[in-house]
């Protein structure tokens, strides 16, 4: 590899790793996948984020994504894409395959995930471009959320038959009023100033600045971690009012304690955004709808760690409930990623004909509370 053309190893790496004065700066390199996470990148992560947290000279971590239009290192290549997920091609390869990579990937994830959230130094997340799924779980416990102009996010689970992981059970369920239902459910794509409106993000800055406080943040002297947040504090966030989002309209729906009743609701309703929202929702699996609306309930009553624990079971029962091809997931990933037909098959077929039992079994834990894979999360 390191032969061909000049290019060395390390610059074919995933996560580009880099300490520059007191700053520790990660940039997700895999723009041609929109910087999807492979197992081998959330090690990567991990193991960066762990040694910066116990090096004294590193005050404060940021982090970005590449995007497809230049090689890392020319300044059009930096910004423009975060990330748009997990690997599902990985996960429906290793779903079919019995891989235990796939149990490993998301345990090893949610890890991660906790250890963003609990982070003990300033983290900046720089969300330009597609932030999405696993993108939003490497981001929304940081410090700092920044959004662009460029700015799609969203957390399009139910789609392929999943539900919002990554801590998605937490973050969303916090966002103001039955906003959370509503995005966990349709997976509706945002834009900054929802995701501002929503909690979901801190400040909303022009793409074209970004380049320049990268730079900043290596080049200032930071004595200690708090120095570094006073900086945050005053020369990003200071004087910064986030847009007031008014959510009258979803909780109308989204309140509502059954997924048929949100569709029902909406169907009946005249407005032209209800019955749009409608025929998302008929699109979505059944079966992963009313996995996500209890979810997200549940999740309103946890703290993080008991959140990421019970997704855990989750996403095991995802893949293990219905082994192989039987499974949502498995068929959701294949009609959009890998034939690409886009037409699931969804088993049940309709939101009538899910039945509580059916729900009830995804929150059943494979695992005693002493041998869960996240169990020593706090």
């Amino acid at each position: 590899m390191s032969g061909m053309s000049g290019v060395s190893v390390e610059a074919k790496t995933e996560v580009l790793v880099e300490r520059r004065g007191n700053a520790g700066l990660i940039t997700l390199n895999r723009p041609k996948a929109l910087n999807a996470l492979s197992l081998q990148m959330i090690r990567d992560l991990t193991q960066a984020l762990l040694a910066w947290r116990d090096d004294p000279a590193v005050q404060v971590v940021a982090i970005r994504g590449s995007n497809k239009k230049g090689q890392p290192g020319t300044p059009e290549s930096l910004f423009g894409g975060f990330s748009a997920g997990g690997d599902i091609r990985f996960f429906h390869q290793a779903a079919l395959a019995g891989d235990s990579a796939l149990e490993d990937f998301f345990t090893e994830e949610y890890a991660l995930n906790h250890l963003i959230h609990t982070y003990p130094k300033p983290y900046i997340a720089f969300m330009d471009g597609v932030v999405m799924g696993g993108g939003m779980g490497i981001s929304q416990g940081a410090r700092v959320r920044i959004v662009t102009e460029h700015t799609k996010m969203a957390m399009p689970e139910t789609n392929i038959g999943l539900f919002p992981d990554v801590g998605g059970g937490y973050f969303l369920s916090r966002c103001p009023g039955h906003v959370g239902e509503y995005l966990a459910l349709t997976g509706d794509v945002i834009g900054a100033d929802e995701a501002l409106a929503y909690g979901l993000a801190d400040i909303k800055l022009d793409a074209a600045r970004l380049p320049a406080l990268w730079d900043s943040l290596g080049a200032q002297a930071f004595a200690s971690a708090a120095e570094a947040e006073k900086w945050i504090a005053t020369e990003l966030i200071a004087g910064y009012a986030h847009p007031e989002g008014a959510t009258g309209q979803i909780d109308t729906y989204f309140s509502l304690p059954r997924v048929k009743h949100i569709v029902d609701a909406l169907e009946a309703s005249p407005d032209a955004w209800a019955a749009k929202t409608a025929a998302t929702l008929r699109k979505r699996s059944p079966l992963l709808l009313h996995v996500t609306l209890e979810q997200i309930h549940r999740a309103r009553g946890m703290n993080l760690a008991d959140n990421l624990r019970m997704e855990r079971d989750l996403v095991h029962q995802c893949f293990h409930l219905r082994p192989g091809t039987a499974g949502e997931t498995v068929e959701g990933i294949r009609a959009l990623a890998i034939d690409k037909d886009y037409k699931p098959q969804w088993n049940p077929a309709r939101i009538e004909d899910v039945k509580p039992a059916m729900t009830d079994a995804f929150f059943t834990s494979p695992w005693t509370p002493e041998t869960h894979p996240l169990r020593d999360l706090k």
